[in-house]
């Protein structure tokens, strides 16, 4: 697979020395942001010698690929003044078991090094825009009935050290809680420990109403055991879905994630490996962020306005 290539070229560079950014950070994130900036993508940067690569805009130099659709996937859209394209994933083929839906991602088996910030880290933030085009969860390509849907929608995350491309540390996703499709943010501390999920209230059709550019961003503060959701620079109000202590944080601090290379990042659905189908997102995304940090409601609210009048 060209990513793992890719992946390989990068770990002779030092871990978190910026190879194709000015040590500014890119423009479309706010100053202040720039030092926890991990990982950026606003998918106006193909690599020179393979367009189905994305360049990284952070400061780790980690490079994604644009899984089975490649250079076809960046479609003229954009939702923030002064972009130019966006990121289309999707599923292909709604009938049929096969590996051939748009997502993009990077894995290793190993540990992706260039990742290392979130090796034993006390906080992250996954953000992004987001435009959804479905009505809800695909057609499931992995079971036998061809009525059955899968039960989640995924945006974007951060794996954990011993994933399989499916299990994560940090995401944001729209899933099945209890009945209720929801948008949320979904976090697991320790790799192969529980995981929590902190879902919105509101109607996941009004956070994200259909074919409308929408900032999502959720923070994750794993000394604390907290997680919050924000939409278009707002806080949104939820719930948490697991009672009692499930990224045990009740014991003395501080407490950081496990101290293991995450095995990647997924987008617009899981394993990024590209051997598994499931919850394939019919949607565009751009500007996605990955911080070491968990943002405050403050912060994120000054990116969002950032983007908003950068132009």
């Amino acid at each position: 697979m060209r990513l793992a290539l890719a992946v390989s070229a990068v770990l002779i560079l030092a871990i978190g020395t910026p190879v194709n950014a000015d040590d500014h950070g890119p423009r479309d994130v706010h100053p202040s942001l720039r030092p926890d900036l991990i990982a950026f993508y606003d998918f106006d940067h193909p690599m020179p010698d393979d367009p189905a690569l994305e360049r990284d805009q952070g400061r780790s130099s980690t490079e994604i690929e644009l899984i089975n659709g490649g250079a076809a996937q960046r479609v003229v859209d954009s939702a923030y003044p002064g972009g130019r394209r966006a990121l289309q994933t999707r599923q292909v083929d709604p009938l049929a078991a096969g590996n051939d839906d748009w997502k993009a991602g990077v894995y290793s088996p190993t540990g992706v090094r260039t990742l290392r910030a979130f090796n034993a880290v006390s906080g992250t933030t996954v953000a992004g825009w987001f435009k959804r085009s479905m009505d809800g969860p695909a057609l499931n390509t992995v079971t036998p009935d061809p009525a059955d849907r899968f039960n989640a929608i995924g945006l974007s995350g951060i794996l954990t050290g011993d994933s399989e491309g499916h299990a994560v540390r940090a995401l944001l996703e729209l899933i099945n809680v209890q009945g209720t499709l929801r948008l949320v943010a979904l976090g697991r501390r320790l790799d192969g420990g529980a995981a929590q999920t902190f879902a919105a209230s509101a109607d996941w059709t009004t956070l994200l109403p259909k074919d409308q550019w929408v900032h999502l961003a959720a923070t994750f503060d794993f000394n604390a055991g907290t997680m919050a959701l924000y939409r278009n620079g707002v806080p949104v109000e939820g719930f948490y879905t697991v009672t009692g202590d499930p990224w045990q944080v009740a014991g003395p601090g501080p407490h950081v994630t496990t101290a293991a290379d995450p095995r990647g990042i997924k987008i617009g659905g899981s394993f990024p490996q590209n051997t598994v189908e499931r919850n394939p997102c019919d949607c565009r995304m751009d500007a996605l962020m990955f911080l070491d940090r968990s943002l405050s409601a403050r912060e994120i609210a000054l990116q969002y306005r950032h983007m908003k009048t950068r132009g």
